[in-house]
Parts: structure tokens; sequence; C-alpha cells
């Protein structure tokens, strides 16, 4: 690649990266500042310098989950980070440790070793797949990134002996990126013939029960059948800056009810993304939920329905 080409690709990336924050509103309080510093500090160690040792980038505090690539002595290690629009490509790639060794043993969690969540960085378009690992510790799964944009690919996993992490790291599909937009909050998801509704409210700092209830054609489904070992997933990605959480449900029936007791880290506006399987598909809902203050009152709502299922792997 001449140096034109290298410039150009370089600023490709950047237009997307800046265009692709999230418009759907600002936050409504601070934001972790010394943790996102953090991460960024974490993410540039890295950047700087391919060959810098990941005690090093490790040393730099971690913050909130995804937020950065290295983090708990591990980093996340992409073969590539641009991909073209609409077209399959096998995602590879590496978990290392500190001695930039691949690491191989991972726990089961929800009946996977590892889990990799992808979205546009406007909380769109998001994918929650399942790679396979081969011998030599490379990660691979099949990747289809539909429209042009910057995308931050989460990789949630636990090494045998380790804790639970989530690094992720952005993935660039170039083209004529327009970021979607939404004014309020989007209580009610809808994906073929199902709806979707979430009750509840986030209160930042705390933990809060939100409750989604299952509908087909009008009527509630009472048939939900597992899914990675429960009936439903929530992920949680903060507005401004995609802060990660991937909770699982509270014990219960098979719907239409499911409760999730999330921790929202701070105020702000939050994309909500509800795996669930029925009738043997697995579909997604997606909501836009404010963490308020606790002892707050939440601001009236705006919003209609969510973008609907922006696509899902299994």
């Amino acid at each position: 690649m001449n140096a034109s080409t290298k410039v150009s690709a370089f600023a490709l990336a950047l237009v997307a990266l800046l265009g692709g924050g999230w418009l759907l509103g600002r936050a409504v309080g601070p934001v972790n500042a010394d943790a996102a510093d953090a991460a960024d500090a974490a993410d540039a160690a890295v950047a700087a310098d391919p060959h810098v040792s990941m005690a090093e980038a490790a040393a730099v505090p971690a913050g909130e989950p995804g937020l950065a690539s290295a983090q708990n002595g591990y980093l996340f290690v992409p073969e590539s980070t641009v991909l073209q629009a609409g077209v399959a490509r096998d995602f590879r790639f590496r978990i290392t440790d500190g001695s930039s060794v691949a690491v191989t043993r991972f726990a089961v969690e929800h009946d996977k070793r590892l889990h990799l969540v992808v979205v546009r960085r406007d909380a769109t378009l998001f994918q929650h797949v399942h790679p396979e690992m081969a011998v030599d510790g490379t990660w691979g799964v099949p990747l289809t990134l539909p429209e042009a944009g910057s995308y931050r690919v989460f990789a949630d996993f636990r090494p045998e002996g380790g804790e639970r992490t989530t690094l992720g790291v952005d993935v660039q599909v170039p083209g004529d990126y327009r970021p979607a937009q939404a004014d309020g909050e989007s209580r009610t998801g809808t994906v073929d013939d199902y709806t979707v509704r979430l009750d509840g409210h986030l209160a930042a700092g705390g933990r809060s029960t939100v409750t989604l209830s299952v509908a087909r054609d009008g009527a509630p489904v009472d048939d939900l059948q597992p899914y990675l070992g429960a009936f439903g997933h929530l992920v949680a990605l903060r507005g401004n800056d995609l802060a990660y959480l991937h909770v699982h449900p509270e014990a219960g029936p098979a719907g239409p009810e499911i409760r999730f007791e999330v921790q929202a880290p701070t105020t702000g506006r939050y994309r909500l993304f509800l795996d669930f399987q029925h009738g043997d598909v697995v579909r997604t809902a997606d909501f836009t939920v404010d963490a308020a203050a606790q002892g707050t009152a939440p601001a009236p709502t705006t919003g209609g329905d969510g973008h609907g299922d922006d696509g899902h792997g299994g």
C-alpha cells in the first residue's frame, strides 16, 4: 500500500469513527471521566506501539467493560479491522495474555466459551454471535456487516481461573454512512410478528429491575425456548461511549415476562437488546431507555417503537 492510499484509508476510518457517535440525545449526567481516560490510555498504549508489552498496557487502571482492548491482563487482537459492507467474511482474532501468548483455556459461560457482540457506533445493527476457536487460540466466525460505518466489537469471556472480562475493538466498514437518530425513549420493540414491551426504570449507580413482555400477534407468548441456558439475554450499551453490560434473567417461567436486574453505572441514555428464542428462531428486540440518578423521577418519554431487529446472528 503506497503512502497516499494509507492516508486515504486512515482519513476514511477517522471520518467513520467521528461520525459514528450515537446521536440519540445528550447524557443527563456526567460520564465517568477517569474510567474513560483509563480506557483511552490503554488503547492508545497498544495502538501507538504494537510491540508494547501487555503488562504495560494492563498497568493502566481498568475502566468499565468494553471501553478498552486491554483489561485484566488480556488483549483483544483482531487480524483485520477493515471489512466490506454486505460481504461475509471470517472475522479472526486472538485473546492474548501478558506474554503476548494466545489464551486457549476459557470457562463455559451460558453454553459458550466466548460471546462476540457487534454493534454499529450509532447503537444499531446489533449482532450476537459465537466464534469457534482453533487449537492455536485463533477464534473465527463468519461475519457480515450490512452497512457502512464504525462498529464496536465486544469479546465477552472468562479465562479459566481468571476474571470475567469484556474487551472491545473498533472495526471500520468504508462507504456512505448516515447514523441513525432518535429523540427519546423507546420501550416497545418489534421484530417479525412479535412485540416486546419494556417496563421499569434504570437507576444510575444502583440495581434496577426491568421486565420484558413478549407477545406474538397480540397474544402473550408463554412457551419461550431456552437460548444459551436462559429464556432471554439482555445487552445494555451506554449511548455516549458504548460501555457494555451483559445481563441474564432472573429464574422464572417461559414467558411472557422476562425479568432482569440491571446495574447502570451512570446517568445517561442506554440502548438495550433482548435476544429470545421462540419457534426455534432467535430474534432480537431493541429499546432506548434513560437512566436517572437514584431517587430522581424519570423524565417523560417521547419515543415510540424501537429500531426493530437490526440484524442478529445466533
